[in-house]
């Protein structure tokens, strides 16, 4: 239940800043309101995951997963396109998430 955990709280963050530049400076509530919603909904999430998962994972995979879905979703829904060397470097923080996964000092 901690990989669900996570995967929701990633979902919420991404989502919550992805519709932060739609708050024009939280000027606008609706935008905002989603904003604030998915901060506390991914917190929630990640305070279950760390129930079966270390601080230290958790938080690691969280903060690279959600680096990569937010730079997928501007690119799809801003049409924010990134160069080569900024997707070489989400590549090596997919691998670095891969890498901790792999990792046996952690138990899930």
């Amino acid at each position: 239940m901690s990989w669900l955990f996570l995967f929701l709280g990633v979902a919420a963050e991404a989502m919550s800043h992805v519709a932060l530049k739609e708050t024009d400076g939280f000027t606008k509530p609706l935008a905002s309101a989603l904003v604030l919603l998915g901060h506390l909904a991914a917190f929630m999430f990640l305070g279950q995951a760390m129930k079966g998962m270390p601080i230290g994972i958790v938080h690691a995979l969280w903060a690279g997963l959600a680096i990569i879905t937010v730079t997928l979703l501007s690119a799809v829904i801003y049409r924010q396109h990134l160069d080569l060397t900024t997707w070489l470097g989400m590549g090596l923080v997919a691998i670095g998430i891969a890498t901790i996964n792999l990792s046996q000092g952690h138990n899930h």
